[in-house]
Parts: structure tokens; C-alpha cells; sequence
């Protein structure tokens, strides 16, 4: 972990990423390609410790509310978060402006901020995002290993329905001969169910392989799963999209079961919701 000043904190389109760099060790993890430019070691985090500085100036600046988003590239509770808060910190401002939250995690560290989530959602709106790939808990312990599991997560989007807080799951990536099963695409489905989610993005059954995580992955399943690299190789070569062969079955599953109990998993309406703002502020906005 190293700290660095950001010049700026909020992107053209309100996201944010306090952190650079990730110690989840997702084996599929897409930050890691070379195409986002890493001069650190991917589990060397950057720290922007300036971020609740450079947050507070941006929001008091703009003349309209609007979402901010963060979690797309590197999740904002990795283990570094419980001492540094920064994560936090930054929702206390998001909170005080009274702005809007589309914030993305996998883990379940994200219930010690449940009060400002709640704070956030009653004054202006707040949609928390959780990633679900892998309903068997042993495999996911092997696929994202220094993360709280599926089950944990489950919980999770559970207490956040309890409290009236909306959430989209993200079901990606799905690693083709090793969790592109109907029975890893029902159980995750039902856990969405139970927790009553507003949506599910989904692109489709497979993953994305580009230089900088191709190697981390494929290194992944020589410990893991012994052979599979060849027969990513021969199956794959250099393909950006890696999709699963049963892509077809799976996504007539995932639509079927989503259509049936009312959510949400057309990727632009989902999108939509994240960035829409309530209602009430459209209206202030016009006085």
C-alpha cells in the first residue's frame, strides 16, 4: 500500500475509485490488464488520500444532484478500508450534499456503513451493487479468495432489502468448464430472488481476456485446475471474448427466471436505474 494525491477524484460521468489496485485475487479480475495503464504492482494499492478532499470540493461546486458512482474498477472495501475509512468518508460527503450512491462491492464489509447507506437512500437514492459468480462456496473460495463468498454476500443483499436499500447484482464474469453450470446460474438466481433485487446485469455467459489478466488467470488454473489452460488455448487462442459454448441454455435460463419474477435484466434499463435521480430533485431543479 503507497498514498498518493489525486489531481481529481470525479469522472466525466460522477465515478469515482478512491483505491488503485485490488487484494481481493479474483482469478479473472479485469483491472489487472495492461490496458489501464499500472505502474505498481496490481497488490501494491494506491491510496488517494486525498479523495474526501477532492469529493467535497467537486460536489459543492455542481449545480445539479446527481449519482456518484464507485466500485467499477477496484472495490471500495478491501481489507485496507477498515483502517483507512476513506471509503467512509466519502459517503458521510455524499450524505451531507445530499447526492445520490451507486456504489459496487463484493464484500460484506459494506454493512458497517449501512447507516449512511440508509441516510443516503432516504435523503437522494442509494443502489448497492453486489457481484455473484459462483454459487458452490468451496469454488468460490478458490475463484475470489481473499473475499467474503457467495453465501456471505447473500446475507448481505438480504439485510440490505430488510432496510429498504434497492441493489443489482452484477453475474459476471461465468468461467467457461468451471462455473458455466444451469445449477451455479440457478442457485445464484435464487439467492437474487429471495433478496428481492431490483435487477441483474448480465452481458452473457463467459468472461473477457486481455494481456495483463490472461496470465493471472491462466497461472490460476495451472494451481487449480490442472489441463484447463490448454483447453482455454485451443478453444480461445488470443479472444478478447471468451464466451461459454453454453451461453444459449443458460441465458434462456437467466431470462426465464428473471421475466417470471419481475426483475430487471435488460443491461440499459439497469444502467439507467443506477444513474437516474429521484424524482423529487427533477422537480427542485425546475424552482
Amino acid at each position: 500500500m503507497h498514498f498518493a494525491d489525486a489531481k481529481g477524484i470525479l469522472s466525466a460521468q460522477n465515478g469515482m475509485n478512491i483505491y488503485r489496485g485490488c487484494t481481493h485475487g479474483c482469478i479473472y479480475c479485469d483491472s489487472r490488464s495492461c490496458c489501464y495503464g499500472f505502474t505498481h504492482d496490481f497488490e501494491d494499492i494506491e491510496v488517494k488520500q486525498n479523495a474526501p478532499l477532492l469529493l467535497e470540493k467537486a460536489l459543492a461546486s455542481k449545480r445539479k444532484k446527481c449519482m456518484v458512482s464507485t466500485g467499477a474498477m477496484c472495490d471500495p472495501y478491501m481489507q485496507c478500508e477498515e483502517e483507512l475509512q476513506l471509503t467512509r468518508k466519502c459517503l458521510e460527503i455524499i450524505d451531507r450534499y445530499e447526492f445520490g450512491l451507486a456504489i459496487q462491492t463484493k464484500s460484506d464489509r459494506i454493512l458497517r456503513d449501512l447507516d449512511l447507506l440508509k441516510s443516503i437512500n432516504r435523503k437522494a437514492k442509494c443502489v448497492v451493487q453486489i457481484t455473484l459468480t459462483t454459487y458452490d462456496e468451496d469454488l468460490c473460495k478458490i475463484i475470489e479468495p481473499c473475499v467474503c463468498t457467495t453465501k456471505e454476500r447473500a446475507k448481505v443483499l438480504n439485510i440490505l432489502h430488510e432496510n429498504g436499500i434497492p441493489s443489482v447484482v452484477w453475474l459476471s464474469p461465468i468461467l467457461p468448464f468451471i462455473n458455466d453450470t444451469k445449477e451455479n446460474i440457478r442457485g445464484i438466481l435464487d439467492i437474487c430472488i429471495q433478496a428481492e433485487v431490483y435487477g441483474i446485469i448480465c452481458f452473457g455467459m463467459g468472461m473477457t481476456l486481455r494481456e495483463g489478466n490472461r496470465e493471472y488467470f491462466y497461472a490460476a488454473l495451472d494451481r487449480h485446475f490442472p489441463g484447463l489452460r490448454q483447453k482455454y488455448q485451443n478453444r480461445y487462442r488470443y479472444s478478447y471474448e471468451v464466451v461459454s459454448d453454453n451461453n444459449k441454455e443458460l441465458m434462456q435460463i437467466f431470462r426465464s427466471r428473471c421475466r417470471e419474477n419481475g426483475i430487471v435484466h435488460n443491461v440499459d434499463a439497469c444502467f439507467g436505474y443506477l444513474h437516474d435521480l429521484p424524482e423529487k430533485y427533477k422537480q427542485l431543479e425546475l424552482f
